[in-house]
């Protein structure tokens, strides 16, 4: 097991001014493309699977249900053969891992089965929000055992089938839990009407519900708050293509603006599914300029990169990357919306000050904000928290000053496993 990996500082270096990138395909579209096919009537070949921590634990928890399952990790591609919303196996036990959506994906769906199921985790999932979800599923009937601290991992699911037919669900921690319930509303016999509670950004339901659509299911929308899906709706798609991953691709934009030089990552547009894509109109208002071409999105840092103001709900998993790059800004950096991320794999809010502090770079935290002054950052060690954003988003810092080191530096693994072979050969490619 690697402990830490110093990050080669190139600032200055960059004997040629391009880098041609390729990264996995997108965590979110995997994840989501994976129940689809599992709750499809029939085969679904999914092409440019992501193959990471996260997903083969979303594959193992399907496999496990008794769903047949066959997967090519070389040619990235995934068959799925679905029982238009039956699970194969009516009892059974699944560990999700700190897998986020897989643990709110596959509860839902056997929550809102007629079996009897026990789900595990991580020991950092233990600590991540469930309860509006859970509390949801016992509303309709779902009897739950924990084996824990209630509301949280490991539990045993009883359900009593799908038969409710409206729903209400908080969202303030998390919009998964509203994503796990509108894929799985194939499975009520008389159709789901949500009601959703709390604020979060959209962009991921926005993702979902455009998913379902392309599997043939369609969401209706009678105002913002609700959610009604008509009886009798069928997933099916045979084949489906899954975009790189905007959240991958986007340390490498960052690096471009970060060492003033330009990055095209691969078969990315400016307009996708992600609202990660989001990032693209941040680093556009700090100096950057942002291209469409034919063989993917291309980023050129500015010669002087400003700061900005700006809200990330909609694109937060974004926030560690641009706190990064606002480092080497010209004026402050004000990151707002982002509360929730205090819940995710780390508290990220704290994470980002406390090791930006470290450096000696000057950070305001807030409930759910933060303010980054930017400076110049002196040699530390950086504590990532097991968290894979917090190690992907502070190698940026490395590219240009002296001495960061990244701890911990695989829990990458978790949804972009070879990501520093990838940035060194973007080094490599520059020099």
């Amino acid at each position: 097991m690697i402990k830490s990996i110093t990050i080669k500082n190139i600032y200055g270096h960059c004997n040629k001014d391009m880098a041609y990138v390729s990264v996995p395909g997108s965590k979110s579209i995997t994840n989501r493309a994976l129940l689809l096919a599992a709750l499809s009537d029939g085969r679904c070949k999914l092409n440019g699977v992501l193959f990471s921590d996260d997903s083969r634990h979303f594959l193992k928890c399907l496999v496990d249900l008794g769903f047949d399952v066959s997967i090519n990790e070389e040619e990235r591609e995934v068959l799925v053969r679905g029982l238009g919303g039956a699970i194969p196996k009516s009892e059974g036990s699944v560990y999700v891992g700190s897998a986020g959506t897989a643990a709110r994906f596959i509860a839902a769906l056997l929550g809102i089965s007629d079996g009897v199921y026990t789900l595990d985790s991580s020991e950092q999932m233990k600590k991540r929000p469930m309860k509006p979800l859970l509390a949801a599923l016992r509303s309709m009937g779902t009897d739950i055992t924990y084996h824990g601290e209630e509301g949280f991992f490991p539990f045993t699911l009883d359900g009593r089938g799908a038969d409710a037919r409206e729903i209400a669900i908080d969202i303030g921690d998390s919009s998964q839990f509203l994503s796990a319930l509108l894929i799985s509303s194939v499975c009520f016999k008389d159709g789901l009407t949500i009601h959703v509670k709390g604020s979060h950004g959209m962009s991921y339901i926005e993702m979902t519900v455009k998913m379902m659509e392309q599997f043939g299911v369609k969401v209706l929308r009678p105002d913002e708050s609700t959610f009604v899906v008509e009886a009798g709706q069928h997933y099916h798609l045979d084949s489906y293509d899954i975009e790189p991953d905007m959240s991958a691709a986007a340390y490498f934009y960052a690096a471009a603006a970060i060492l003033k030089t330009s990055t095209v990552v691969r078969g990315v547009k400016r307009v996708g599914l992600q609202g990660d894509v989001k990032l693209f109109d941040v680093l556009e208002n700090m100096g950057c300029e942002v291209h469409e071409t034919a063989e993917g999105v291309l980023v050129k840092g500015p010669e002087v990169l400003r700061g900005v103001d700006v809200d990330m709900r909609e694109f937060s998993d974004q926030a560690i990357t641009v706190a990064c790059t606002a480092v080497f800004a010209t004026g402050q950096t004000k990151i707002t919306g982002i509360g929730h991320i205090r819940h995710q794999e780390s508290d990220r809010i704290h994470g980002i000050a406390t090791e930006l502090s470290r450096m000696g770079i000057e950070v305001l935290e807030g409930d759910d904000y933060l303010v980054i002054t930017p400076g110049c950052p002196k040699s530390a060690a950086i504590e990532t928290y097991d968290d894979h954003r917090m190690a992907m988003g502070f190698s940026l810092v490395g590219l240009r000053a002296e001495g960061i080191e990244i701890l911990n530096p695989m829990c990458c693994r978790k949804t972009f496993e070879n990501y520093f072979e990838v940035l060194d050969k973007f080094i490599d490619d520059l020099r």
